[in-house]
């Protein structure tokens, strides 16, 4: 299920009542209020805000799940399987009879009771042999796999730091990379991603390459570097700023795998361990 506007639509006094039934402090409840009720910047000109929480905000996500928390508890008493992340929600049912009752009690409840919209056109029932698309992740009935469009949009990520007129050198550049591979790794581990990240790894791995060949500038400097790794013989002379050679031997020579990890530190996505984690029933 899908809400439509969940932050923009949220009403205060459900908001200021759910909190109530935890927080008996009334600073702080009244603090919450001055929160919901500060306006907006629209432009030049301050937006009054009657409804709904500043999607962006810092309490925002905190003010949505306590909101959302009474449709939670309502659909366990109705015997619902549910998980919900923020306004992003899944009902689990055994058959098509099932799904369609819970979903008519789920939009009844949601627009009823808590005043929100449900997304028609988002919302769907579906098997998991066909997928479920949630967080980014496609659960089917035996795998879960990265949704095409997020990794579209980390290459993409990647592509825009690594061009090779970056202006940086390589350690600058594997500094400025990191902190995306680390955290795109960690959340999407739970996928059976193994061959995903190797070769998003082997395709980085060559994008670093094509930089360093090109401020290397002249062959010379990559025989050099040839050299100074044991290789002997003839080296041909190649173009320094071509993407092609950048998949080249003498490349992969001069830059092996572990250079890139051991040596400058370049986060390896493919030692991520991927897929959910079954303990042992036996301890």
């Amino acid at each position: 299920m899908d809400l439509s506007k969940c932050f923009d639509t949220l009403d205060h006094e459900i908001v200021i009542s759910q909190f109530k039934q935890r927080v008996t402090d009334s600073s702080v409840l009244g603090l919450l209020r001055l929160f919901l009720e500060s306006g907006v910047m629209v432009g030049a000109t301050l937006q009054a805000t009657e409804v709904g929480s500043p999607q962006g905000g810092v309490i925002s996500p905190l003010i949505c799940n306590v909101y959302l928390d009474r449709f939670d508890q309502y659909m366990k008493q109705r015997g619902h399987r549910i998980v919900r992340y923020a306004d992003d929600i899944l009902i689990l049912s055994r058959s098509e009879s099932a799904a369609i009752n819970a979903q008519k009690v789920a939009t009844s409840y949601l627009e009823c009771e808590l005043k929100l919209k449900v997304n028609k056109t988002k919302t769907h029932r579906t098997t998991s042999d066909g997928g479920v698309n949630f967080l980014g992740v496609e659960i089917f009935t035996e795998y879960t796999r990265i949704q095409t469009k997020k990794l579209q949009a980390f290459k993409a990520k990647v592509k825009s730091l690594t061009g090779r007129n970056v202006g940086w050198n390589l350690q600058e550049v594997i500094k400025q990379i990191n902190p995306l591979l680390r955290g795109f790794a960690h959340y999407f581990k739970i996928a059976n991603c193994t061959r995903a990240f190797k070769e998003i790894m082997g395709w980085l791995r060559r994008r670093l390459r094509c930089i360093q060949l090109k401020q290397w500038k002249t062959p010379n400097k990559l025989h050099r570097r040839l050299r100074q790794l044991g290789y002997t013989g003839r080296f041909p002379r190649m173009r320094m700023q071509s993407w092609r050679n950048a998949a080249s031997p003498q490349a992969s020579y001069a830059m092996p795998n572990k250079w890139f990890h051991k040596e400058l530190g370049l986060t390896n996505m493919s030692e991520t361990q991927t897929g959910v984690l079954v303990p042992d029933p036996l301890g």
